[in-house]
């Protein structure tokens, strides 16, 4: 049996989105930009998946940015921001456990000369919203504050982050890379200015993404060419990828949302019912805070990328951090943050569902990993249970 539970790395595709994409790659593939029947057709699916995207978000049509996905809205979130309101200050505000797509980002900005502060969490992964408070100072034009964490799931409350910064009147970015489609965002009620999602993270298409741009809010462009995405992002537009974007965003909802949170519970109870074994991040006491999808937990005494390898033979297929750092040989920088002990950061795994993941996949899953740590524990001369 195989159990693909690395879903926060990437989903399959849903079959019904890829439907709605193939179309767009062989009889309805204009261009966008075309005047003529085939271009005007490839836009009015253009303007619908916008339209879809931002009903999802209760925003507008037109602050919808069509992008590659999360790295780069990412990118243009936060350097966008950052040159555009250079002229008001030059400090930004951000966590130490953002994706290395906002870390970096920021990183490569302090070096351009701006003042980025990492704000710490507390051992849940949750952000002191006091702490924030007193790092917003005079020349503070930005902060980013990942919504749904990728390593530990851990869920930011972004409606009080989102309502600090906008009466100090302070642009607010948040990656929601992780959180759509499974957390309720409203970019209105949580005054969000910029916002980040990815096709890929909830069985979408890769290679494409979306930055939600509040109206007003003013960004410079990481690249320049045509007018398309409102001169925000130039290049032809990737209707078929569009298109499953949208497709995607309308097949996940309250229902798979329950069924991947009951699942992941499961899988929880399972994985702790193994001897030393920790979860990282909320614990089950504060479920509420933590992805229906994500369930990130240390073995002690047994390495991390061992026990993977070990159970990719047995076809359970999890990683041992976020996908976008996993092959880094430091530690993991999110559960450093959260002050987890050193050998349990080396015994960690990610194990992420998707809504097409099964109770048979979660039974498996525990069966292998009791045996495997078991194994890894005997060969070390540790006891298991």
């Amino acid at each position: 049996m195989e159990a693909y539970l690395d879903n926060g790395a990437t989903t399959k595709v849903d079959p019904r989105v890829l439907k709605a994409m193939m179309p767009y790659f062989s009889t309805a593939y204009g261009n966008a930009s075309s005047l003529h029947k085939p271009g005007r057709d490839a836009k009015k699916a253009m303007d619908l998946a916008r339209e879809a995207i931002a009903k999802k978000l209760n925003a507008e049509a037109g602050e919808i940015i069509f992008t590659s996905g999360g790295t780069e809205s990412d990118n243009l979130a936060i350097r966008g921001a950052a040159y555009a309101n250079r002229g008001k200050g030059k400090h930004i505000i951000t966590t130490k456990i953002e994706h290395p797509a906002v870390l970096n980002t920021c990183r490569s900005l302090a070096n351009d000369g701006f003042d980025i502060t990492f704000l710490d969490v507390d051992d849940e992964g949750l952000v002191d919203i006091s702490a924030l408070e007193k790092a917003i100072k005079k020349d503070t034009i930005l902060v980013s504050v990942i919504h749904g964490n990728n390593e530990v799931g851990t869920i930011q409350d972004i409606a009080c982050i989102g309502a600090l910064c906008r009466q100090r009147d302070v642009l607010f970015h948040t990656d929601a890379v992780q959180s759509f489609g499974k957390v309720p965002i409203d970019v209105k009620r949580m005054n969000i200015d910029l916002l980040s999602i990815s096709g890929h993270k909830f069985n979408g298409p890769k290679g494409i993404g979306a930055l939600y741009v509040r109206s007003g809010v003013k960004l410079t462009p990481l690249a320049y060419g045509g007018h398309h995405e409102f001169g925000l992002r130039p290049g032809t537009e990737n209707i078929p990828g569009i298109v499953g974007l949208a497709k995607a965003a309308e097949l996940i909802g309250t229902r798979e949302i329950k069924q991947m949170a009951k699942l992941r519970d499961t899988l929880i109870k399972g994985l702790l019912s193994i001897h030393e074994s920790y979860l990282n991040g909320p614990g089950m006491k504060n479920s509420g805070r933590r992805l229906c999808n994500n369930a990130n937990v240390s073995f002690k005494g047994v390495e991390g990328e061992a026990l993977l390898m070990y159970l990719d033979t047995k076809g359970v297929r999890v990683s041992t951090g976020s996908a976008c750092s996993s092959r880094d040989e430091g530690p993991s920088h999110v559960l450093s943050a959260l002050n987890v002990d050193p050998e349990c950061i080396m015994g960690s795994l990610r194990f992420t569902l998707s809504k097409f993941t099964t109770r048979q996949e979660i039974d498996y899953t525990v069966k292998a990993t009791k045996e495997t740590v078991a194994h890894l524990r005997k060969v070390s001369g540790l006891r298991s249970a």
